[in-house]
Formats: C-alpha cells, structure tokens, sequence
C-alpha cells in the first residue's frame, strides 16, 4: 500500500503542476483532481507490463484528459447558476488548455495505441453527456447506462487496449456508484442535479412539481441501481484478486459513504 501512496502523492504533484496557470487561477477555481479516479488509474496501470515510467505518464496523461472533460462540464453547469460571462468564458479556456496539455504528452509518446484508446474514450464520454444533458434517454436503464459509460469510458478503453478487460466491470460499477451517490446528496440537498431531472422528466413526465412521494421514488430507483452494482463489484472482487489494498479500502469507504446518505434520508424523511 505504502509503494501506491507514494505513485499517487507523485503523479497528483506532477498534473498540479501542469493544471494550475497563474493566470487562470487569477479567475477560477483550481481544478479537482478526482483521487479515486487517479487510484483507479495507477492501480490499472500497475497490473500492466509497462515501465514505471511510462505508467507514470499516461496516468497524468488520462488524468489531464479527466480534468478537461469535468471543466467542460463546470461550463454546462454554470448556465444554470448566477456565474458571469468572464467565468464561463476562462472556465472554457481552462478546459482547452487542459486539452492541450495532454494531446502534447501524448504527441510526445508517439504511441498510436494509446492515442487511439483515449480518443475514442473521450468521444463515448462526449456523445453520453450529450445524451443526458438533452435529457435525450428512453428508457431508465438508457439514462444510467449514459452515465456509468460518463465516469468509466476512459477507463474501459484503456483496459481493452491493454487486454487487461477484467478490470471493467469494478471500475465502471464502482465511479457509477460514487456519480449516483453525489447526485443523490444534491438532489437531496437542493432538490435538483443533472441526472435527477433526466429521471424524472421519465417517470414523470408531465409532473412539474414533485410530490414528497414522487421525490421518494426517484431515490429509491437511484438506489436499487447502487445496490445492484454494488453487489457486481463484491462479485468482481471475489473472482478478481488484484485490488491493491489501499483501492480496497476505497471502495468500502464508497460504499459506506452510501449508508451514511441512506440514513440521512431516513431520517429527513
């Protein structure tokens, strides 16, 4: 565990210093580095036959790419909210010159095969996004697909380029889980978030203002697909004995983050 907190500590250093721009920090906020995310990469990349140094590299690599794909999202978000044109704007330019950081370490990799797995990640990330922010699903199990495939494309492709596919099913299930969870303490919070309102306008379609009961329900959908996926992950860790330990407690600490919200709810409710 020792040996993968110090990868971590690392490669976190090495992308803050690539990420924060003086001048875009003047404006915005620095951008969060999604740890869970960087553990899942270094861990995958562990189990690869590949230089530490060149692993080192492309979790950096795949991290920048995370980076810009959340700022780009920030931009969607702030629509919404009381931010300035000035805001939105730097946030835009934050997420292209995150953009252009990692196309120039993977330039300077000349390696097609990873070029290829993070292009194609960034384009099913891009098209599921799209999906659920036009709120465009037909189906529930279409709208959680969309966002299971938000949080792990990049993942998913990486692992395939490397036949290294059994890493999939706990890597998706897992970020699924954790995007559900924060999309249901906001929903809780403030009533509304991105995939809580593509949920509704599909149960409830016609409903502009929902019910105690209705708010009820949606949670309860929410929390049947955390606890199926859940128990895919239990499963995968079973019949896949690769976790490192510091992942493992990760992962229980995810799962207990859930209870916590669940008993929260309990309680309001």
């Amino acid at each position: 565990m020792h040996d993968v907190k110090i990868k971590l500590a690392d490669v976190k250093e090495q992308i803050e210093k690539k990420v924060n721009h003086p001048y875009l920090l003047r404006y915005i906020d620095s951008p969060v580095i999604d740890e869970d995310k960087l553990l899942l990469f270094i861990s995958l990349l562990d189990d690869m036959e590949i230089p530490d140094s060149k692993a080192e590299k492309y979790a950096v690599t795949a991290m920048l790419i995370q980076i810009a794909l959340d700022t780009h999202e920030l931009v969607k978000n702030d629509e919404t909210e009381d931010k300035g044109l000035k805001h939105r704007q730097l946030t835009v330019l934050a997420g292209v010159y995150y953009s252009g950081l990692y196309y120039k370490i993977l330039a300077a990799f000349d390696d097609i095969k990873m070029i290829r797995a993070f292009a194609d990640g960034i384009k099913d990330v891009n098209e599921h996004k799209i999906s659920l922010y036009q709120k465009s699903p037909e189906a529930v199990d279409t709208l959680m697909n969309s966002v299971r495939k938000i949080e792990s494309s990049l993942f998913e492709k990486l692992a395939d380029a490397f036949s290294k596919a059994a890493w999939n099913d706990v890597i998706s299930n897992l970020l699924f889980i954790k995007r559900l969870i924060m999309e249901k303490q906001q929903f809780m919070k403030d009533g509304t978030s991105v995939v809580f309102e593509a949920l509704k306008k599909l149960t409830f379609p016609k409903v502009k203002e929902m019910s105690a009961e209705q708010r009820k329900y949606l949670i309860l959908i929410c929390d049947r697909y955390i606890d199926f996926s859940k128990n895919i992950v239990d499963q995968s860790l079973l019949e896949f004995p690769m976790v490192n330990e510091l992942l493992g407690e990760r992962i229980h600490c995810i799962f207990n983050n859930n209870q916590s919200v669940a008993k929260t709810f309990v309680e309001e409710g």
